[in-house]
This record gives structure tokens, C-alpha cells and sequence, in this order.
């Protein structure tokens, strides 16, 4: 095997990882940028990641019969995306309008939605004859990477670009959206004026609990998403107790090492996702439990060199994790 090669598959496989990253980032992203602060990201993962595998298992097992591929994609997806969302509105209402404390707030969300996919987990596993949550071969296919005519034979930019699953394309042309949405059009113009300063946002007419709700809802569901993406593709369509845990909290320290910017959580998904499947490229003869601390060490190191440089651009949202009262405004 040439180093071409193995920098192919070191690639690969850094994009597969950091991919569910990307969502719980990206999601995170939308949600901080409204002012709320929700590190219940772990529970919106776990809980999309039991949905959307068992929107596809409990369809089948009810049919009897294998699903489609498209079929299967569509209702992961919407299945991950209503959980998530669902676990984000909970958050919403205690949060936005009992004004609850939020560092608090999340953490019991994370409590919650790790329990929440666990439990679901075992309990549907347990109505397939197999004794585990699984879905078709069928509908597991949907998650296969994809061959892509001419582009994929292109010679080392094939594999390196175009040999993904659907979820990876989809991931990146969020991240794109996302980017465009948040600087080029008023929604997102009046979503980030909601986080810097809301009371002056609320003088010119823009409803703050509005866009708190939508942005930190939008946002829970495409963390649903990327909790799917691990039980889908990481795990092949088999439920595995636990499977995402620690991905949540990554990805809430991927939010600063992108800061805040959804095309700088393209690279930073990428280099943590590198960083998490470091040891089966370089073995360096220390204990697994050390590699686990690599992404947590760059985050530390971008939080170093940005304080020091003392960039606007690349500060939080000034009203993140403040409760905002409008009687005081």
C-alpha cells in the first residue's frame, strides 16, 4: 500500500467520523446563535439516533416486508429530525419562557435524552426476533456509500470527494446553507441580532422568543440527525447501547473550535474526526483512553489563540446563555 493510499483511507475515514460532528455542530451553531445556550446536544443525539433507526424497524416489522433505500433515508431522517427537535422544544419552554437556568437546563436535557435512546433501544430490540434493533439490508443500503458516475473514477479526487453516503453530501450542503442563511438574508440577520443584544432587537420589532424557539428547534433536530447518521451508518443499522455517547460534547467543543461559523465547522469536523480515529493510523503505544483526549487538547489550544488575538468575528454571540427578560429591557 502506497502513502497515497493510506492518506485515501485516513481521509475517508476522517470524513465518515466527522460527520454526525458536523450536525451536532452545526445544529449547535444555530442554537447559539440565538442567545441560548443548550448543552443538552448528547440527549438530542442519543434521542435521534433511537428514532431514526426505529421509524425504520418498527415500519418493517409492522409491514413484515424490506423497505425501499429512498424510503428508509426519508423516514430516518424525519424520525431523527422530530426527535431532536422535540428534545430542543422541551429545552425551549423551560428555557425561553420559564426562563429557567440554562447550563442547568441542558444538562438535564442530556440526562434525559440518554436515558430516553437507551431505553427505546432495549425495549424494541427486544420485539425482533433477532433480540436487537436492526433494520433490513433493504433499507440499510440507503446509507451505502454512493458511486457517483465519472466523478468517482476520477483519479485520487474519486475517492478523496466523491465516495461518501448520502448523510455526508447532505452534512456539507448544510453547512453551506447555513453560512449563506446567517450572513446574507434578514431571517438570519435578525436571528444573530437576537443573540447579541435582544432588547435592541425586540425595539425593532422582532419577535426574540419567536426566533429562540425556531433557531433552537431547527437546531435539536439537526442534532437528531446526527445522532441517526451514527446508529445508520457508524453502527450499520443495529442498535448499540451507549453508541453516541460522547459525540454530543465534541461536538458542543467543535462549536468554539469553528467559532461559531458554519464553513470553519466543515474543517473543524474534519480535523476532529481525524483526531478521534488518530489511533488505527498512528500508533503511538500510549492508552486509548489518551487519544480520546486529542480533540478536547485542540479545543484548548483554539481558545488560547483566540483570546490572545481578540478577533470580534471569532467571539460567542454576546447574549449566550442569558436569559433575556423584556420587562427589564
Amino acid at each position: 500500500m502506497t502513502n497515497m493510499d493510506t492518506f485515501i483511507f485516513f481521509f475517508n475515514a476522517a470524513v465518515l467520523a466527522g460527520t454526525p460532528l458536523l450536525f451536532g455542530t452545526l445544529g449547535e451553531i444555530l442554537t447559539e446563535k440565538s442567545g441560548n445556550l443548550n448543552l443538552g446536544v448528547e440527549g438530542m443525539m442519543f434521542m435521534g439516533a433511537v428514532s431514526g433507526l426505529s421509524a425504520v424497524f418498527l415500519l418493517e416489522m409492522g409491514m413484515g416486508v424490506e423497505i425501499p433505500a429512498v424510503t428508509a433515508v426519508i423516514l430516518a431522517i424525519l424520525g431523527s429530525f422530530i426527535a431532536g427537535a422535540f428534545g430542543a422544544l422541551i429545552y425551549s419552554v423551560l428555557v425561553v419562557s420559564l426562563r429557567t437556568q440554562q447550563n442547568v437546563t441542558g444538562l438535564a436535557l442530556t440526562i434525559f435524552g440518554v436515558g430516553f435512546g437507551n431505553f427505546f433501544g432495549e425495549v424494541f430490540g427486544r420485539r425482533s426476533p433477532a433480540g436487537f434493533m436492526t433494520i433490513s439490508g433493504a433499507a440499510r443500503y440507503g446509507f451505502a456509500n454512493l458511486r457517483i458516475p465519472v466523478l468517482s473514477d476520477i483519479p485520487v479526487l474519486g475517492p478523496l470527494f466523491f465516495n461518501y453516503n448520502i448523510l455526508v453530501y447532505l452534512a456539507v450542503l448544510l453547512a453551506v446553507f447555513m453560512a449563506i442563511f446567517l450572513n446574507y438574508t434578514r431571517w438570519g440577520l435578525n436571528l444573530r441580532a437576537v443573540g447579541e443584544n435582544p432588547a435592541t432587537a425586540d425595539a425593532a420589532s422582532i419577535n426574540v422568543s419567536r426566533y429562540k424557539y425556531l433557531a433552537t428547534c431547527i437546531g435539536g433536530g439537526i442534532c437528531g440527525i446526527g445522532g441517526m447518521y451514527i446508529s445508520m451508518v457508524t453502527t450499520s443499522g443495529v442498535w448499540v447501547h451507549n453508541s453516541v455517547y460522547g459525540f454530543g460534547w465534541i461536538s458542543v467543543a467543535l462549536v468554539i473550535f469553528a467559532t461559531w461559523n458554519p464553513t470553519r465547522a466543515l474543517l473543524g469536523a474534519l480535523v476532529f474526526g481525524g483526531l478521534t480515529i488518530l489511533r488505527f493510523y498512528l500508533p503511538l503505544g500510549i492508552p486509548m483512553q489518551i487519544y480520546d483526549t486529542f480533540p478536547f487538547l485542540a479545543t484548548i489550544l483554539v481558545l488560547i489563540f483566540t483570546s490572545i488575538r481578540q478577533i470580534k468575528e471569532h467571539s460567542p454571540p454576546a447574549h449566550l446563555g442569558v436569559n433575556y427578560f423584556r420587562e427589564e429591557r
